[in-house]
């Protein structure tokens, strides 16, 4: 049999014709087996992407593919299983200098790309390793798109951040500072021994820093999930293969999740029902959740939950039932607020030469994902790939554009000397000193003669008030925190004319 050249979809999204204002560095899809320009101007051809899910891609702010990443499966169709496989692909195509060999498997959501924040020409690439045994964990790769006359090369590659089995779910959304980044997965034991923890790890311009395991939630017993956030990154929906969907309110300003709400939970015994992707709609209203079949003579479906109703898990709507030669697959939002999935023909991979119809050379859109029922106008296999095929993934992009939230306690965090060119900007600085129990706050370059510290605990209130005197610019200030609990902690100096904000965290 011929190998199989996988290929790529581009998105390009038209501003005038869907009334979109920024989205353009999520705009640019590379995914499987398929190639096309803008919907109404699809262009096929080959790129050397080779995978059946686990895929990511960035674009410039004016819609310009930068690079992207995928599994490169031909060790796989000629009959081997390397799991050190992945590749990092330069926009014309080719592999980047130094982009082989990162650690990355055949799954579906093991890989995403953030930008180095305060960097105009860096990245980071994230990759999970979920059933490898050597090497295994949370990696990460840096990308500088300013060499190789702008092709990028990988100047870090596979640095290693943790070392266990993770989950098939790694995630990113941004911070609430509008600059920095939260990535996160979950961790993979066994499936006699779950657990419900959750890996964050904050990117900022100086680095990439793990925070405290979070216990939260239901118990995760397999490896196969799905993390997303709605459009606003303040909620997140997890699922897994084995029946659990679950809601958590998510903190951007923290990094912490919060608020459990069980929709679903784990089958306690095959078959399974095969959970596979969940999305939110526009306004977060809506989830939209897919399921392959367990059994030949099972069907995949896609359901739909209205996240207003008494009882969620009442209000499931099944919008789609297909065979078994049909697997409803991935969701995904795109900048036009219509919602595309995947469907594969038989759970086949990879497929023959002569494998081509319309389940695999066609995405479905649910047209109008804010409505209920039947008036979200799910149109079955109504995009065509241009000849290409698509299996059971799409790209793994955060929302790049997601803004800073205004007028939360962290929309300074970073605060503006940080940026290249500023000067003579307020700084401030807290370190906490676990043996004395004190947060040493230091100030400088203020404006203002008077102000205010205050101090803010995860839930955003406010557990410590009192006025403040800035001297020659400065401020300084011991601050017992004993009989505080541990966690992240917000501390916050006003004055006048500015606000700054640092965390501090007590363990």
């Amino acid at each position: 049999m011929k190998l199989l050249r996988t290929a790529f979809i581009i998105f390009i999204f038209s501003i005038i014709a869907c009334g979109v204002n920024a989205q353009k560095r999520g705009a640019v899809w590379c995914f499987e087996l398929a190639d096309f320009s803008d919907p109404a101007n699809i262009i096929t051809g080959t790129s050397i992407l080779k995978s059946r899910g686990s895929c990511a891609s960035i674009s410039d702010t004016s819609g310009n593919l930068l690079f992207y990443a995928g599994y490169d499966n031909d060790v796989y169709i000629n009959g081997g299983g390397a799991f050190i496989n992945g590749e990092i692909i330069s926009h014309n195509h080719t592999t980047m200098t130094n982009g082989d060999s990162i650690n990355l498997q055949l799954w579906y959501r093991e890989v995403v790309i953030v930008d180095k924040p305060a960097t105009s020409n860096q990245y980071y690439v994230f990759s999970i390793e979920v059933t490898s045994n050597n090497p295994q964990g949370l990696f990460y790769s840096i990308v500088d798109m300013s060499l190789n006359g702008g092709l990028g090369e990988v100047i870090q590659k596979n640095v290693q951040l943790e070392n266990f089995k993770a989950v098939d779910c790694l995630s990113a959304v941004k911070h609430g500072n509008g600059r920095d980044w939260w990535v996160i997965f979950r961790r993979f034991n066994s499936v006699s021994s779950p657990n419900n923890d959750y890996y964050v790890y904050l990117v900022t311009s100086t680095g990439v820093f793990g925070q405290p395991i979070q216990n939260v939630g239901s118990l995760n017993s397999t490896n196969l999930g799905e993390i997303s956030f709605n459009s606003t990154g303040t909620q997140m929906a997890f699922i897994n293969y084995v029946g659990l969907i679950e809601l958590y309110d998510f903190d951007r300003c923290t990094g912490l999740f919060s608020n459990p709400v069980n929709i679903s939970p784990e089958s306690s015994q095959a078959p399974w029902p095969g959970l596979w992707s969940a999305k939110f709609s526009p306004s977060g209203n809506i989830l939209y959740v897919t399921r392959i079949p367990a059994v030949v003579t099972d069907s995949s479906r896609l359901f739909q939950y209205d996240l207003a109703a008494p009882n969620i898990a009442s209000s499931q709507l099944t919008l789609w039932s297909a065979p078994w030669s049909t697997t409803i697959d991935q969701l995904k939002m795109a900048p036009d607020n219509k919602m595309y999935l995947t469907t594969n023909f038989g759970q086949v991979y990879p497929y023959t030469d002569s494998m081509y119809n319309y389940i695999n050379m066609n995405l479905s859109v649910i047209n109008s994902p804010d409505s209920l029922g039947t008036a979200c106008d799910l149109q079955q296999f109504s995009f065509y790939l241009g000849g290409k095929r698509s299996y059971a993934g799409l790209p793994n992009n955060p929302d790049y554009d997601l803004p800073a939230l205004v007028g939360s306690p962290c929309d300074t965090l970073v605060s503006q000397n940080e940026l290249a060119g500023a000067a003579a900007i307020g700084s401030l600085h807290v370190y906490y000193h676990p043996a004395w129990e004190k947060a040493f706050i230091n100030a400088s370059n203020l404006k203002g003669k008077t102000g205010k510290l205050l101090v803010y605990d995860i839930q955003g209130k406010v557990v410590h008030s009192e006025p403040l005197r800035i001297q020659n610019g400065y401020y300084t200030r011991d601050l017992s925190m004993i009989g505080r609990a541990d966690g992240v902690y917000l501390v916050v100096v006003e004055t006048e004319q500015e606000r700054l904000v640092k965390k501090v965290l007590i363990d």
